[in-house]
């Protein structure tokens, strides 16, 4: 399927359009750092927003859930949907309070999903949820069985219809606040992990693995 034409009349950065950015790059390590969407879609005139986790894989993002779930059962059904990943990297504090802002990286993408029904395909797409999360735990932990793998149903959303909106650099004063005696600047933000806590239940006690004692979610 030949690629969609970017950016679309959907897709185009409206405000700020100098922060607009379409190639699939930026996208896919925007997406790659990030764990976490908000899925946006309308069922019977109401909207519904849900976070949950996902997936990249190549061209597709791939989310899953309970077969019981609301949202897979409705979007499952080829409903319109909207995913939004936001990454936070900082407060920029400017002299006047109308000119704060915040550094981000943030991708939105349209689309309709489609249930992942091969057996082969849906195990592979868990296993990039659960490495695109935490690279290592896969094989390190017990993989779904067969009763599992019948009560999670899981959705690919072809990454066709996007765009990113990305802000950096400093704050931008209006000319005659620069003189104001009012400190300016960035507070950089970051996601970073604690130190591991063991379960209670550990028997015998075991050694925190290198792929969680060094866990970041730096691209």
């Amino acid at each position: 399927m030949p690629e969609t034409q970017m950016p679309t009349p959907r897709t185009r950065v409206i405000r700020e359009p100098h922060r607009g950015v379409y190639d699939r790059e930026t996208v896919h390590r925007i997406l790659d750092e990030g764990f976490l969407c908000h899925i946006g879609f309308i069922v019977d005139g109401q909207p519904f927003v849900i976070p949950t986790s996902y997936g990249r894989k190549d061209a597709n993002l791939y989310i899953h859930g309970s077969s019981a779930s609301r949202m897979l059962r409705n979007l499952k059904d080829s409903v319109p949907m909207c995913v939004t990943v936001t990454l936070l990297d900082g407060l920029v504090l400017a002299r006047s309070v109308f000119n704060h802002s915040m550094n981000y990286r943030s991708v939105v993408i349209l689309g309709k999903a489609t249930l992942v029904e091969d057996p082969r395909e849906k195990l592979e797409a868990l296993h990039t949820l659960s490495e695109h999360i935490l690279p290592g735990r896969w094989n390190d932990a017990r993989q779904p069985n067969e009763r599992e793998l019948k009560q999670t149903s899981v959705l690919r959303l072809p990454i066709e219809e996007f765009s990113a909106k990305v802000r950096t650099g400093p704050p931008i004063d209006d000319e005659e606040d620069y003189s104001l005696p009012t400190w300016a600047g960035v507070v950089p933000l970051e996601l970073k992990a604690g130190e591991p806590i063991d379960d209670s239940k550990l028997d015998p006690p075991r050694e925190v693995p290198v792929y969680i004692r060094d866990y970041t979610r730096h691209a």
